[in-house]
């Protein structure tokens, strides 16, 4: 019998006191097409080249994860980081840090409304 495998992420779920609010907030701020209720699909085909899904546990006294008090952080790829953050920012969201460039792309972060630290990446070009 072959050996079943992982083939990528299929969803991020995360309890929220306003699921409808913050929804509503990510899809003015960041275009999420919202679909059904609260939900939004990302067809692998619409994302970027070169972008991909990682699944990486952190040690529990991580400090990547702060300012924000979560277990968690999102990473969303983006196609423009820096409007992405000036956006959220209009928005009332906690932009962090300094824009960083990595060899496979810019990385920016923000703290959204419901205080979930959220990861931008913009991939580079391929």
């Amino acid at each position: 019998m072959a050996k079943a495998k992982v083939l990528g992420i299929g969803g991020i779920f995360f309890k929220s006191e306003e699921p409808g609010k913050l929804s509503s907030w990510y899809k003015k701020w960041l275009g999420f097409d919202l679909e059904s209720g609260n939900s939004s699909s990302f067809k692998h085909e619409s994302l970027p080249n070169g972008s991909f899904s990682v699944w990486a546990p952190f040690s529990s006294d991580t400090e990547y994860f702060e300012p924000a008090k979560k277990d968690f952080m999102i990473n969303l790829i983006v196609d423009d980081l820096i409007n992405a953050l000036v956006q959220v920012k209009m928005g009332g969201a906690e932009v962090l840090d300094d824009v960083q460039e990595h060899e496979y792309g810019m990385f920016g972060w923000f703290i959204d409304p419901d205080g979930n630290k959220i990861e931008l990446w913009q991939p580079k070009k391929k």
